[in-house]
């Protein structure tokens, strides 16, 4: 029973210190505009993460709907950090 319950807390604590090393954004920096085909304008980003990493964002609608990807309509957020998050966590 001992073994088990430390067998338990040790995998806790693992799991734990793996989510706090995975990537975090740390700016994000404005890269151009361009208007879709069916003349819808965009905006691209850039996210730093604290991996190194450079992820791209895309933002719609006046930035209501940020979205993961150069030029990118999909894995949309409603929030810059939520889609910066998803970004580098995705790298």
């Amino acid at each position: 029973m001992k073994k088990s319950l430390i067998a338990v807390v040790a995998g806790g604590a693992l799991a734990l210190s793996m989510s706090a090393f995975a990537a975090k954004p740390t700016s994000i920096t404005f890269e151009s505009e361009a208007t879709a085909p069916d003349g819808q304008q965009y905006s691209n980003y850039v996210v730093r993460c604290s991996n190194g990493d450079n992820q791209p964002l895309t933002a719609w609608d006046s930035r209501k709907r940020w979205c993961v990807g150069k030029d990118s309509q999909e894995d949309c957020h409603r929030k810059q950090i939520s889609a910066a998050k998803q970004a580098c966590k995705a790298s």
